[in-house]
């Protein structure tokens, strides 16, 4: 399938109000590729050539530095990155990596900017997304900065409720390790809060979240709407990590 007939394509934020003529011409220079398992697509520090839009399969986003390494957010289909570098012509400040096989579209960046300056409807909605994604790393930085280990683990385990509904279980979105490097943590010290949360009321069991007892969980988070939403827009953004299945 072209990338201008998959209506999975024009029916996100970032597209469908720009003009179909430009939309047609953006996906005209556009190709799909299919990406293996475990495969480092882009490097932090190289050139943003493409916009990348995952069709299929997930990627998971990674921070490094001499010789460290962290997960930054995991995207899912269908959804987009990383807009900002390319709008920017700047330099990836992410490295990409496949978590399975995974089937991407690739948008030239130069001809993302062309259209930036030419389809009005197109420049607002990245300006949109450009935002949402700025006010979730603001909150993401505040809840590691703000908020230990402990209360860390204890507030994604009970947004992660909220976001599907307030359901009393639900299982885990994301394998533990990219958890625990999202929470700026080893997996062997998320293991240790995990067990220690049990008695604050929520446990897991595998990749099985159960919430004991609501109210004791919420009491030590504390939750507040500026560090933990609900931002409409920010929550769709695609930055961090994907929201639960119920």
């Amino acid at each position: 399938m072209r990338p201008d007939t998959d209506p999975q394509i024009r029916h996100l934020h970032l597209f469908r109000d720009m003009a179909q003529a430009n939309f047609a011409e953006l996906m005209a220079s556009s190709y799909v590729q299919t990406f293996p398992q475990g495969l480092e697509m882009i490097r932090q520090g190289d050139p943003a050539d493409f916009l990348h839009i995952v069709m299929e399969g997930s990627v998971e986003l990674v921070g490094q530095w001499a010789g460290r390494e962290c997960t930054m957010a995991v995207v899912l289909p269908v959804s987009t990155f990383i807009l900002a570098a390319c709008i920017r012509d700047a330099p990836y400040l992410m490295t990409a990596r496949t978590l399975e096989r995974t089937r991407i579209v690739l948008v030239p960046a130069s001809d993302l900017r062309a259209m930036f300056r030419r389809d009005t409807e197109f420049a607002v909605a990245v300006i949109n997304e450009l935002a949402a994604c700025y006010r979730t790393v603001v909150r993401s930085a505040k809840n590691l900065k703000l908020r230990n280990s402990r209360e860390r683990v204890a507030s994604y385990l009970l947004r992660q409720s909220v976001l599907a509904g307030g359901v009393p279980s639900y299982t885990l979105p994301v394998e533990k390790r990219l958890l625990a490097s999202y929470l700026g943590m080893t997996p062997e010290n998320l293991s240790r809060t995990l067990k220690a949360l049990e008695s604050g009321g929520v446990k897991v069991d595998g990749a099985r979240v159960i919430i004991t007892d609501r109210a004791k969980l919420t009491a030590l988070v504390k939750p507040h709407q500026l560090i933990d939403g609900p931002d409409a827009v920010a929550d769709n953004s695609g930055s961090g990590l994907p929201r639960t299945r119920g």
